[in-house]
């Protein structure tokens, strides 16, 4: 696909446009909820991305106990513990979300755990970048709307939400919510540039003519 650029040149679309997201919903409860939280340091070390959806949140998920037979991890009450939960792919959380570090490891854990949309108060302005990269959606809405959503998430697990990222909305349980998508956000996703690196890879003859053209290159 492709439209028309201001300068009259195609601008290529390198990636499918990401306007709706719909799925079962999960609550993550609690402001200022860091990278750290979301993916702790210790599973930095992976060359891949492959796998980390198994420790999102591994330390909020599983407590060290001692027992008679040492020390085990016992799984706490966490709300990506709970089976009713496991296929959901909207995540709902409060302010301040994915603040801390930049680790781009963090949205990798998440959507590889299989979320694909994240509706909050308020995000980091890195992690919501690192979510774009992904082509996850970061739609923000006001504290009593996001309260009421987390609530019925929680007491229906199995109910749909739907984000619709072009228009800006959230719908569950026969409402729907005005929300908020950042502006750059809304152009990459709505109009498929949200792969930047794709968007470098579907046009290899404009980077070759750019790298020919600058002078600290040698174009042998």
């Amino acid at each position: 696909m492709s439209s028309d650029a201001a300068d009259g040149e195609t601008e290529t679309t390198a990636t499918d446009p990401v306007e709706h997201v719909s799925g079962t919903g999960i609550a993550v409860r609690g402001d200022d909820i860091d990278t750290d939280q979301i993916l702790p340091a210790r599973f930095l070390k992976v060359l891949t991305f492959e796998g980390l959806g198994e420790f999102a949140f591994f330390d909020q998920r599983f407590e060290e106990v001692e027992t008679d037979h040492g020390t085990e991890e016992v799984e706490t009450d966490h709300p990506f513990n709970d089976p009713e939960h496991r296929r959901a792919s909207v995540l709902v959380v409060n302010s301040n979300f994915g603040c801390g570090s930049s680790r781009e490891h963090a949205p990798q854990a998440l959507q590889r755990w299989g979320i694909d949309a994240v509706v909050g108060e308020s995000f980091a302005e890195i992690f919501a970048g690192n979510c774009l990269a992904l082509g996850v959606p970061t739609v923000t809405m006001d504290g009593e709307a996001i309260e009421a959503l987390q609530s019925f998430v929680e007491a229906n697990p199995d109910a749909d939400v739907a984000v619709d990222v072009a228009a800006e909305t959230v719908a569950y349980d026969g409402r729907r919510v005005e929300a908020d998508v950042d502006d750059t956000q809304h152009h990459a996703l709505v109009n498929g540039q949200w792969d930047t690196t794709a968007q470098l890879a579907a046009v290899p003859e404009r980077i070759a003519e750019t790298a020919n053209s600058l002078p600290y290159l040698d174009a042998s």
